[in-house]
């Protein structure tokens, strides 16, 4: 479902306004899904800015000797005082809709997370999982392993 995430503003609109689709519980709804690439985005730039960040006691990141003192210390602000603070906001933002849900909507979010199956009122497309599938995120899995492996040697 995660090729399903991304929704126009339209649609966004009109969820907020109560007009959303059937389709839009079967997994992130539009707000949720938006939750999602920004809890991705600041862990991106979160990671991102470690890679770069000095303690200046112990521990600097692999990437520090690429970029210029001004930039080290501008990705350790952000890393140690701005994106660790963005990314708990979003973390409890998310587990705050959950209790939403639960509490508002009567809907348990939690069991379809850990089961991967959820009952609708509605039937909707069920998500592709097959050997396809599976196999493809092995794929990306073993390359993103690999990289990070190769990025530890190289430049660790």
């Amino acid at each position: 479902r995660f090729a399903s995430f991304i929704y126009a503003p339209s649609t966004v609109f009109a969820y907020l306004k109560g007009q959303g689709k059937p389709e839009h519980s079967a997994g992130h709804n539009p707000l949720g899904a938006g939750s999602v690439f920004a809890m991705l985005g600041i862990l991106l730039a979160q990671i991102g800015s470690g890679l770069m960040a000095d303690d200046e006691i112990a521990t600097s990141g692999p990437l520090t000797k690429f970029v210029s003192n001004a930039t080290v210390s501008l990705a350790t602000n952000y890393h140690k005082n701005i994106g660790k603070w963005v990314l708990a906001a979003l973390i409890v933002l998310h587990l705050a809709a959950i209790v939403f849900y639960l509490v508002k909507r009567r809907e348990n979010l939690v069991r379809p997370m850990l089961q991967g199956d959820k009952d609708m009122a509605e039937p909707v497309q069920p998500a592709r999982d097959d050997a396809a599938s599976r196999s493809l995120a092995l794929v990306i899995f073993a390359v993103c392993a690999g990289a990070v492996a190769y990025g530890v040697k190289r430049l660790g």
